[in-house]
């Protein structure tokens, strides 16, 4: 009996109805061996597919003729086409993709500082079941899992944008719209297609993976043994105010989620980023930093204060609106005077619907 889609093709390999960002580089040999042909052909198909983001007549160049033909034929399109595009005066370009079931996901490319590099931010699910009072995303709820092919379809659009822009995709986070930690299987397994030299090329340390907190999740991030980032999003440093603003917090207490983000540290050997949005009148205070630098004070965590982009009313009514700059400023200067690396998170795009979700909330007129 077949438990997934993948496995089920897998099972029937005389028919080639996936798309090609599906595909493990030993799954795909397994399929062309099947068909009569070599595996080996496997690894020059997927590192041109890689290089250019699409299955084409270059993609398939020197092939036997019968294997060429079969996948020009059988193989299914990208799983996602381009359902809008938006730049900011700044470069960042944040795309709303359309998936092969008529669901939206977003993707953004955020230009370096260099003017030959970029980042790129990449969504793990349609929707998100988190229900973060303050998030876009979480408005519409939560719909489905994406695959590692999804995942991986946003990846290589990002690479095009970039390369379109003059620019190299440098880095990956996953903090878009959805739970990674929820996702975990197809995450990961888009993570090593992604930082694998004959696939995305990107290296492990160039990704990193976000929570709100998923505990279990952090800890088969750490058991996977991939050399990537964690970033933990944190925003309170006490279990009430947490508890209010992100409602898996009365799930997973802080002291339990720090504890797994240490065993995770430990096992890699560089700083966990622990991600801060400061909400005016909710979590600035003075008090609240001073909380928070207790926490972290003995950790060797990096701190990523983020800019808050409103976007309207929440799910319990409240509107919030980011801290005044003076605010913001006198927490950061709690945290680093007790000794804390801390950072402010260039905001980006606000007149593009740059925050998590809005895109997709403007396009299906919810916003």
């Amino acid at each position: 009996m077949c438990r997934g889609a993948k496995t089920c093709l897998l099972a029937l390999p005389s028919k080639f109805t996936s798309s090609l960002a599906e595909y493990e580089l030993p799954e795909l040999a397994r399929v062309i061996a099947d068909w009569g042909f070599k595996p080996s052909h496997a690894t020059r198909l997927l590192r041109r597919f890689y290089a250019s983001g699409e299955l084409n007549d270059n993609t398939t160049q020197g092939l036997p003729r019968g294997l060429s033909a079969r996948l020009q034929s059988e193989a299914a399109a990208d799983s996602s086409t381009l359902a809008q595009r938006q730049v900011a005066a700044d470069g960042t370009t944040k795309l709303l993709l359309r998936l092969a079931d008529g669901r939206t996901v977003e993707s953004v490319l955020m230009p370096d500082f260099r003017a030959d590099r970029a980042a790129g931010c990449i969504s793990s699910q349609v929707g998100c079941a988190m229900a973060c009072d303050f998030c876009a995303t979480t408005k519409s709820g939560f719909e489905r899992n994406l695959t590692s092919g999804e995942i991986v379809t946003q990846f290589l659009a990002l690479r095009r944008e970039a390369h379109a822009a003059g620019r190299r995709l440098q880095t990956v986070v996953f903090m878009g719209m959805g739970e990674p930690m929820l996702n975990l299987d197809a995450v990961l397994a888009a993570v090593r297609r992604l930082g694998e030299n004959g696939l995305g090329g990107l290296g492990w340390r160039q990704i990193t993976v976000s929570t709100v907190g998923i505990v279990p999740g952090i800890d088969t991030l750490t058991d996977s043994g991939l050399n990537v980032h964690l970033a933990v999003s944190l925003h309170a440093p006490d279990d009430d105010t947490r508890a209010r603003l992100l409602p898996m917090g009365k799930r997973f207490p802080i002291a339990d989620i720090l504890a797994a983000a240490d065993r995770f540290q430990a096992s890699r050997g560089r700083p966990v980023s622990i991600q801060y949005c400061l909400l005016a009148g909710v979590n600035d205070s003075p008090a609240h930093a001073e909380r928070l630098a207790g926490l972290l004070v003995a950790r060797r965590m990096h701190v990523n204060l983020l800019r808050y982009n409103p976007t309207g009313l929440s799910l319990r009514g409240i509107d919030y609106q980011p801290s005044a700059d003076a605010t913001a400023e006198a927490f950061a200067e709690v945290l680093r005077g007790r000794g804390l690396v801390a950072h402010f998170r260039r905001s980006r795009g606000p007149e593009i619907d740059a925050a998590c979700g809005q895109l997709r909330r403007r396009a299906a007129g919810l916003a």
